[in-house]
């Protein structure tokens, strides 16, 4: 088999589905990518056996049909030594031995047998929807700073998508702090759930910034399939039941504070650097319209004051936040006035947009307060 491709262009590709790869891998075929020559495409798959990534890349020439497993570590490493020129790959399907002919010279590697590659599993009784890049893109970028870690409970490890006719929810929590991003100019035909792990969407969230075309979702009860362009992702879901996510959002929440985002962003990024490195709790007092944002180190006899005005309506109240938490929601909301929200000292504070702009777009973040030693 014989096929030339454009050297920039197949690294590019590359990279993008590089991220499936992982450092270890249970089978040694996962280290390679595999390569599929049809009718003048090259189809080059990543795999980790939870999720597999494809790419399509057009060749210069490529009659010749076959497939082969390529190491994937120094095919990258020598792609990313070439200028943009034309690359010719000649692979002997009986000894799987490539060799590639550059503008320089040549260079042999051994490739694989491309049956030992894992199969893509079967969409059986999948039902399917069409979502706009951008909302995709975005959704996954509000939630994925919000998903857990902990490896007791998987489920919250991965972004919940509730799908309805109305609208579609995407949820992400850790039990510390919660985002529900919901749009309603995007819908499904019928109601539906699934969770996705936070790795295929951080790779997925990559090469959606390139496309310009709705994405096809199509899922059953144990894949989801993301198809658009040249790419396509199928993983498998994380199994089991999403917490309910409604029943922690406060409903009645009587006190109201309207502050620059930008501001305040900046002010708890200051005043945390003083704060205990084991809680980064930043204590937030408010009465009237002022605002004081503080910290201390008691260990160290470091302190932080720092003093914004906003405007606030409710009872004068007094609130400690993890200052990381506070700087990750702050940092993926849009707009520039934010109302955060709160009811008492030892209740959730939920942060939403003063004045949201999109009436399809609906984003609330949820923060868990930490108990102030007064």
């Amino acid at each position: 088999m014989k096929f030339i491709v454009s050297s920039q262009t197949l690294m590019k590709q590359l990279q993008q589905i590089s991220g499936v790869l992982n450092s270890s891998n249970p089978l040694p075929i996962l280290d390679n990518f595999l390569f599929i020559v049809e009718k003048g495409n090259l189809q080059v798959s990543a795999s980790d056996l939870e999720s597999t990534m494809t790419t399509n890349v057009q060749l210069i020439e490529g009659k010749q049909s076959g497939k082969i497993a390529v190491p994937a570590k120094i095919l990258l490493d020598t792609l990313k030594t070439f200028p943009e020129q034309p690359l010719t790959f000649l692979v002997d399907s009986k000894t799987l031995g490539i060799e590639i002919v550059s503008d320089y010279g040549k260079y042999k590697l051994t490739g694989f047998d491309a049956e030992e590659f894992p199969k893509v599993p079967s969409m059986d009784g999948a039902k399917s929807l069409s979502l706009n890049s951008a909302i995709l893109q975005k959704a996954i970028n509000k939630c994925l700073f919000a998903t857990g870690n902990d490896e007791l409970r998987p489920v919250m490890s991965g972004v919940f998508f509730q799908l309805s006719k109305e609208n579609i929810t995407f949820v992400a929590t850790d039990a510390h702090k919660l985002v529900r991003y919901r749009r309603s100019d995007a819908k499904a035909s019928g109601d539906g759930a699934l969770i996705v792990p936070k790795k295929p969407l951080n790779l997925l969230k990559n090469v959606l910034s390139d496309a310009t075309e709705d994405v096809k979702v199509t899922y059953n009860e144990n894949n989801v399939f993301f198809q658009f362009a040249s790419h396509s992702l199928i993983c498998r879901l994380i199994d089991g039941r999403y917490p309910n996510y409604e029943a922690v959002i406060p409903v009645d929440n009587p006190n109201k504070l309207t502050i620059s985002r930008s501001a305040l962003l900046s002010s708890v990024r200051r005043v945390s650097i003083f704060s205990n490195k084991t809680t980064h709790q930043v204590r937030l007092k408010i009465a009237g319209s002022e605002l004081h944002i503080s910290a201390e180190d008691i260990d160290f006899a470091n302190e932080a004051n720092e003093r914004l005005s906003c405007q606030y309506d409710g009872e004068d109240m007094e609130i400690g936040f993890n200052a990381r938490f506070l700087v990750d929601m702050l940092n993926n909301l849009d707009d520039e006035q934010i109302t955060i929200e709160m009811s008492a000292p030892n209740r959730a504070g939920i942060l939403v947009p003063a004045n949201p702009e999109n009436k399809d777009e609906d984003i609330l973040m949820l923060v868990m307060p930490v108990m102030l030693n007064s």
